[in-house]
């Protein structure tokens, strides 16, 4: 009766535990800044035509941003948890600032077109001056049980919500 009694707190804690972890769909670790241009074709060192670094559908920044960290969490309900830290400006005359500007999470589980866009809040949040951001929303439309081709992607609040910078998916 004694060794139930001790083992119990700990077959408590282990049973909560993997039912945390049964709700979750995905998990990002790390983080891709944009480089809005993918390729150029052209003379010596100017592109005459360049193709646009457009991810499942969205379209990049117009510049350079780097993120240098990205921890998000989404569950299978749609509920999402963002911790980015660093998204900044990577070139331009505002280097290194936060362009004064508000994100919003996106996840997309199709390999494929069409796209289904999951979004938190438009509206976003704002970056503090040194980039760094938390999301603590729900996705609408909730994500299908299996998200076999996860893609999150960070971008800038409406009315031209481009993306700034994409998820690392966690290998299990």
């Amino acid at each position: 009766m004694k060794k139930a009694l001790v083992l119990l707190p700990f077959l408590v804690a282990l049973f909560a535990r993997s039912a945390v972890a049964e709700d979750t769909l995905v998990k990002f670790r790390g983080g891709i800044g944009v480089l809005p241009v993918a390729s150029g074709v052209g003379q010596a060192a100017t592109a005459e035509v360049v193709n646009r670094n457009i991810v499942r559908g969205v379209q990049p920044a117009g510049q350079i941003w780097v993120i240098s960290a990205l921890k998000a969490d989404v569950k299978v309900d749609g509920r999402i948890r963002v911790h980015g830290r660093g998204l900044l400006l990577g070139g331009g005359n505002a280097i290194g600032l936060n362009g004064n500007a508000s994100v919003f999470a996106t996840l997309i589980c199709e390999a494929a077109a069409p796209f289904t866009e999951r979004s938190t809040n438009g509206a976003g949040v704002a970056l503090e001056p040194n980039g760094d951001f938390r999301i603590d929303d729900v996705l609408v439309p909730a994500p299908p049980a299996d998200c076999d081709s996860p893609m999150l992607l960070i971008r800038n609040a409406e009315p031209n919500p481009a993306w700034f910078a994409a998820g690392i998916p966690e290998q299990d």
